[in-house]
């Protein structure tokens, strides 16, 4: 019940009023539902946690205590509970409030499901849910670029990448290899899914340069070419760093990548010559000793100026046939290194012997994020993955092993017909293509 004096209104029925938000940015739509709330009671503002959030869309560009700050300082606002549930059950069964109010576009978005949740919920104890009309006019999506492109980028990818690991079930990662690979990974999306990372490999790097793999690239043209990746997407990069090479240079290697806003990099344990470790000649390669790798660790992570980079240690165990104790040794002195995750690698088609290294490690009492690769066990769903608790998946080379094989079909079509005609209808129009450029 209101008694209104033209401003606010003086409340006196003090009814809980519950309204769920994840909220990046405030904008007329959101004061527009917490203003009506306000008619019904006090207020009391669920605010999601990137945990709850990323169950049904990407994890919001501010982290929780600062889009707390900016919820707390509106004047209808009374208080704000942490909701940790995507359909914040917990909240509303310790508030059981008396009204729910929420816009009305969950009708028919992801988050359909939701809306029944809690009509059901609330039903308990006779609460009530006030629907409002959504706001048109105004795109969340436009304003979270906006938003992305205000703040400092380097500080933007490192911090998101780090709230993910606390947060995302899993991590899904693309590889990468210049600004329009970038450019496709940053836009292509599936319902509610998107990539959440980059992933710039040496393997596929080193092809789009038509080089072969063996730590060729030098780290001007590395530095290029994260520069051309980071003008096309705001999404954290991982990168492939090889062995790390020598110890002397590591230090200005970290360096640079740190310069640049790299989030994370991954070292191998392997020695001497390098080979893709998917070659058929990778049983000529020796993995480096436990003392000598854990130095690289070491080193690595006391060159990191930032706390917000991480190093990833990459275990070759399983390739060179070392088998899965020494995968397992490994992995625990590497952490006690100061390894920030594990990445285990194999070759193997099937993926009994990375989910065999999976079950011992997750009983790890350090456990720090499982990273894999599954290149060749390809079969394998990323349900599978998370039922192994596998923090982070990398796709590392399907963008370039697509564009190759696309390449050369056009090319030997334009031989055999003198023309380009036949092969029209599978290539992007020109029109497309400075669509996708210019977005």
């Amino acid at each position: 019940m209101i008694a209104n004096n033209g401003l606010l209104g003086i409340i006196v029925n003090k009814k809980k009023v519950f309204v769920p938000m994840a909220v990046d940015l405030i904008h007329d739509g959101h004061i527009n539902i917490l203003e009506n709330a306000y008619t019904f009671g006090e207020v009391i503002v669920g605010l999601l946690t990137d945990e709850a959030i990323v169950k049904y869309k990407p994890l919001p560009v501010l982290n929780y205590q600062r889009r707390e700050k900016i919820i707390k300082s509106l004047k209808y606002v009374k208080s704000v509970i942490k909701t940790l549930d995507w359909d914040y059950f917990r909240a509303l069964e310790k508030l059981k409030p008396d009204f729910v109010v929420h816009g009305d576009d969950w009708k028919i978005n992801n988050q359909k499901q939701v809306r029944i949740n809690v009509l059901k919920q609330i039903k308990n104890w006779g609460g009530k849910l006030i629907e409002i009309p959504y706001t048109k006019g105004i795109s969340s999506s436009q304003i979270k670029q906006i938003l992305k492109k205000s703040i400092n980028p380097l500080s933007l990818r490192t911090q998101t990448f780090s709230r993910m690991l606390n947060s995302k079930e899993i991590i899904r990662v693309l590889e990468v290899h210049n600004g329009i690979s970038a450019l496709i990974a940053e836009n292509t999306k599936y319902k509610n899914k998107e990539f959440d990372c980059m992933w710039l490999s040496s393997l596929t790097h080193s092809t789009s340069k038509g080089k072969p793999d063996i730590e060729y690239i030098d780290d001007t043209t590395v530095t290029s070419t994260i520069n051309d990746i980071f003008d096309c997407t705001m999404k954290p990069l991982i990168f492939d760093a090889d062995s790390g090479g020598r110890v002397e240079h590591l230090k200005f290697t970290i360096s640079n990548l740190e310069r640049l806003g790299v989030s994370a990099m991954i070292i191998e344990d392997k020695i001497g010559e390098k080979k893709n470790s998917l070659s058929k000649l990778v049983k000529n390669q020796k993995q480096d000793t436990v003392s000598n790798f854990c130095k690289k660790i070491q080193i690595s992570k006391e060159s990191i100026k930032s706390s917000e980079m991480k190093v990833f240690a990459r275990i070759e165990s399983l390739i060179l046939g070392n088998g899965l104790n020494d995968a397992l040794k490994r992995a625990k002195d590497y952490i006690n290194a100061g390894a920030d995750g594990i990445m285990i690698h194999s070759k193997s088609k099937s993926p009994n012997e990375v989910f065999s290294f999976c079950k011992k490690y997750n009983n790890f009492k350090n456990r720090k994020p499982l990273i894999v690769v599954p290149s060749t066990y390809d079969k394998t769903s990323e349900i599978d993955l998370k039922k192994n608790n596998v923090n982070v998946v990398i796709y590392a080379n399907q963008l370039m092993r697509s564009a190759i094989p696309s390449m050369q079909k056009a090319a030997q079509s334009i031989l055999k017909n003198g023309r380009s005609f036949e092969h029209r209808s599978k290539m992007l129009s020109i029109s497309d293509i400075l669509e996708l450029l210019n977005q």
